[in-house]
């Protein structure tokens, strides 16, 4: 007996990466699960499983979580396992139904940890709201907001953002190259501290200022320790800020725009008590916040300033925009 391979078994080659989703229409609780390798696949199986008659496509697919219609391959590959999606016919507009729970995803594995607990799901989330309402906020981030993104799933992410995951992976690239700049930029000012340190040293001038120095520095001491209590209850500032301020080199390229401003503002004394600092310590660390603030500050200015600009020219009809060329076309 002669035996042939069966007519509906795939070749090796062409063994394709199914995603399993669940499909229901509008209205509707009846789900069913299927699985599709691209959205064209799941297009098709909506229309077959849920009887939707073929004169009303085309069909849009939406999360049924909050209704975001998904038209975009890549986006559809980031999504995960059993994402529910509700199809709608010709001109359906997508309905909110509580048998969904509040969520879209019921076995993303991501979630399994309570994130209410660490606060690290909320804390990437919010950040990346920051980044979906204006890009350019990277600038504003603490090198700890920048590194909590980078760490984030791509997929995660992905959805967050409503992006591809090549748009996100690109994003992640830029975001470390910022974190990569900054760590640069305190490699750089460790570097000339250290260097102006060893010419102190070998200076002779500064020797007799250290030994008159000394018997003030142990009155000071005493003072600080003295007024301490006092002023320690007018600081502002959070543990963290405060740690960052203590433990890192350079520590005004750790701290967000907003950290560095609440840094600036706040009084030397009290701040050198609660940093356990000299007050000239304290203000040079206040003078360095305040520059990487206006640094910060002018290229968010810059950035806004290049996109009205580009947003103007784009606006203009197409021969303002190229007036050479619309000069050598033929009248």
């Amino acid at each position: 007996m002669e035996v042939t391979g069966s007519a509906g078994a795939p070749e090796p080659s062409e063994i394709r990466n199914l995603k399993p989703c669940l499909l229901r229409r509008n209205h509707s609780r009846e789900q069913h699960g299927v699985a599709a390798s691209c959205l064209e696949e799941l297009r098709s199986k909506a229309c077959d499983i849920l009887a939707i008659d073929k004169s009303l496509t085309p069909v849009t697919l939406v999360l049924a979580e909050d209704g975001t219609i998904v038209d975009d391959d890549d986006y559809f590959l980031c999504l995960p396992s059993n994402t529910k999606f509700v199809a709608l016919a010709n001109n359906e507009k997508w309905a909110y139904n509580n048998s969904d729970g509040g969520t879209a995803w019921i076995s993303q594995e991501s979630f399994d940890v309570d994130e209410t607990d660490s606060g690290t799901g909320l804390k990437w989330k919010n950040v990346a709201r920051q980044l979906k309402e204006d890009l350019s906020s990277i600038i504003l981030l603490s090198e700890e907001d920048l590194q909590v993104l980078i760490d984030v799933p791509c997929s995660d992410l992905a959805r967050e953002l409503r992006q591809s995951c090549a748009t996100i992976q690109g994003l992640q690239n830029t975001l470390q190259q910022v974190l990569d700049q900054r760590e640069e930029a305190r490699q750089s000012k460790q570097l000339l501290e250290l260097y102006l340190q060893a010419l102190e040293k070998e200076g002779s001038i500064f020797s007799n200022q250290e030994e008159s120095g000394a018997g003030f520095s142990e009155e000071g001491d005493a003072v600080d320790t003295g007024i301490s209590g006092e002023i320690s209850s007018e600081i502002t500032l959070t543990s963290q800020i405060l740690t960052a301020l203590k433990e890192k080199p350079a520590p005004e390229l750790s701290l967000s725009s907003q950290d560095l401003e609440l840094v600036t503002k706040e009084d030397p004394k009290a701040l050198a008590v609660a940093l356990n600092w000299d007050i000239k310590k304290t203000e040079n660390v206040q003078q360095a916040c305040n520059q990487e603030l206006a640094v910060r500050l002018q290229q968010m200015q810059s950035l806004h300033s290049l996109r009205n600009i580009s947003a103007r020219k784009n606006s203009l009809p197409r021969e303002l925009q190229n007036p050479k060329r619309a000069r050598q076309d033929p009248t």
